[in-house]
This record gives C-alpha cells, sequence and structure tokens, in this order.
C-alpha cells in the first residue's frame, strides 16, 4: 500500500509541474503575440523613441532567423522550429533540475512564440514574418520571445557550467 501512496504523490506531483510548464507557456506565448500585436497597431506608423536613439521601438517583419540571417528560408526555419521544440518540450519533461527547467520553459516558450508568428502572420502558413519591434543601441531588433530564447539560453549555459564545476573530478 505504500508504494501506491508515493506513486499517486509522484503523479500528482508530475501533473502539477506540467500543469506549471503549460501555463507559463501560454503565458510566454500569450504575452509574446500581445506585444507584437500591440507593435503592430501602434508603431505602424512611427516609431516611438523611448530613450533617444539608443531605445526605439519601431516594427520590423523577419523572414529570417537571429539577426535576420537566412532571410528567405522562412518555411525551413518553421519546420527546424518545430523540431526544435519537440527536442527542448522532451528535455524539459525530463529536467530534474529547477533551473535548467526554467531556461528550457523559457526557451521553448520563445520559440513557440516566433514560431506562431511563422504560422500564422503574413504572408501565409509556413511563410510568416516574425513582428520585432524593440531596438536597443547597435542590438539588432527583438522582440518578447527573442528575450526569452536569450534569457534561457544563458541560463542553460550558466547552470550547465556550474555542474560542470562541481562534478568530481577523475
Amino acid at each position: 500500500m505504500a508504494n501506491g501512496v508515493a506513486e499517486t504523490t509522484g503523479n500528482t506531483a508530475s501533473r502539477a509541474r506540467t500543469a506549471a510548464v503549460i501555463a507559463a507557456l501560454a503565458i510566454i506565448v500569450g504575452l509574446d503575440q500581445l506585444t507584437k500585436s500591440w507593435a503592430v497597431a501602434a508603431l505602424s506608423d512611427k516609431p516611438a523613441h523611448v530613450i533617444g536613439d539608443f531605445l526605439v521601438l519601431d516594427v520590423s517583419r523577419n523572414s529570417g532567423s537571429a539577426f535576420s540571417r537566412f532571410q528567405g528560408y522562412t518555411p525551413v526555419l518553421a519546420v527546424l522550429a518545430i523540431v526544435i521544440a519537440l527536442f527542448v518540450a522532451r528535455a524539459a519533461r525530463q529536467a530534474t533540475d529547477r533551473i535548467m527547467l526554467v531556461g528550457l520553459v523559457l526557451v521553448l516558450g520563445g520559440a513557440l512564440g516566433n514560431l506562431t508568428d511563422r504560422l500564422a502572420r503574413s504572408p501565409g502558413f509556413l511563410r510568416g514574418n516574425v513582428v520585432d519591434f524593440v531596438a536597443v543601441g547597435w542590438w539588432p531588433v527583438f522582440n518578447l520571445a527573442d528575450s526569452c530564447i536569450t534569457v534561457g539560453a544563458i541560463l542553460l549555459i550558466v547552470r550547465t557550467l556550474l555542474a560542470s564545476d562541481r562534478a568530481p573530478s577523475r
């Protein structure tokens, strides 16, 4: 009987974790799409200079990947994003470390946010352009999804480096 109780508790914890991950992903994708919709509606006519020319909100559409590379390969990038999202989702499901899980959820949420653009925005399915609208200094224009991917990747790198520092040496 004790084994059944432990199994039930484990299943409940697993379901709660899955629900929390799904909720976090929904929040990330929802906020990303909401900010992009706002940007398209509010900034299409004229950019907003928040801090002079250093921080500017200005809509641009990116048919390529990060830093506007691989322009014209939108269908390939969309399919690649789906494959990566599946890989990251599987890794998140197996993650036992909270920092790794948060990093994976941020990367997955950002990837799904930009994938939503590629699937649903103009010019069409698997060809949609990603909406970018935050320009900071010399850095390429980005969006909330890009920020989530970047922060998540940094968390994953830092956590991996910290874990390797604590690994016993042979």
